[in-house]
């Protein structure tokens, strides 16, 4: 997305029937991925991919050139998306509050040593990437869609706010709890041990998480050394930062050959 922020005049300039390949190329791989998280099978995820590329051909000059052509394509797929969504039944509606997605008073911890996804085993990985994705697939449309873009797609959070059309702020809270379901889900299939007692109060942990969730939304270091948290905030941020690698893994797909070629067959057809 930043990258190509410099070179937004530039796609401006370009006719659609080049700009739109060249931005099939950039991104296919990616809103495939997202397809395949927000609507649960390669065939729904195609037709994601087919509808936004074509929306984007036809509407290319409606494209003014004023923001990341990257974003606008988002956006279109964000579109795309909702209006597949809304033809589904049995989707939840709701999430569990803040207070009841907190680890606190769980009986076990997940007994990691970091957060990082090579520090597990290939069986152990596998289960963990698969609780991801059902813990995503149980998420409703309003905070998957976030969530997905946030931490799969790699957008910042003034992206995620910018393409759906939303407040960043409200971005922000759906985002903090959608990752602490997946940290949730993620500690059913990974070693565990018995929880010892808390360090320290209750409100304590709970902001010393809000601080983390901030710095994970920035891409940054937590401001404070892991010595100074309690063995619990120390296994529950471990696991908040393995659920983001496992959605970056995940995000790493690219568009099937076929799809590609399929796209670009209809873009010559609609030249």
């Amino acid at each position: 997305m930043q990258a190509m922020a410099d070179t937004t005049m530039e796609y401006h300039e370009l006719p659609a029937h080049t700009a739109i390949p060249e931005l099939l190329e950039a991104h296919g791989g990616k809103i495939y991925g997202l397809g395949l998280r927000l609507c649960g099978n390669p065939q729904d995820a195609e037709d994601l991919v087919q509808e936004t590329f074509l929306r984007a051909f036809r509407a290319w000059g409606q494209f003014e050139g004023r923001s990341d052509p990257g974003t606008w394509l988002y956006s279109i797929a964000a579109r795309a998306c909702r209006r597949m969504q809304r033809k589904r039944s049995g989707e939840p509606r709701t999430i569990e509050s803040f207070s009841q997605l907190l680890p606190s008073v769980e009986a076990n911890i997940p007994d990691l040593h970091s957060g990082e996804v090579s520090a597990l085993d290939e069986m152990v990985r596998e289960e963990a990437r698969a609780a991801v994705e059902m813990a995503i697939a149980k998420l409703p449309t309003s905070f998957r869609l976030p969530l997905v873009m946030k931490e799969i797609a790699d957008f910042s959070l003034g992206e995620v706010a910018a393409t759906l059309g939303i407040k960043e702020a409200t971005v922000k809270t759906r985002v903090h709890r959608a990752r602490l379901m997946l940290r949730r889900e993620l500690a059913e299939v990974l070693p565990d041990r018995e929880a010892p007692p808390p360090d320290h109060a209750r409100r304590i942990c709970i902001d010393l998480l809000r601080l983390k969730q901030e710095a994970m939304d920035r891409k940054a270091e937590f401001p404070l050394p892991s010595n100074v948290l309690c063995e619990r905030c120390r296994a529950t941020f471990d696991s908040l930062e393995l659920a983001q690698g496992l959605c970056l893994d995940i995000g790493r797909g690219q568009l099937p050959e076929p799809l590609r070629q399929q796209v670009l067959k209809e873009l010559d057809s609609a030249a």
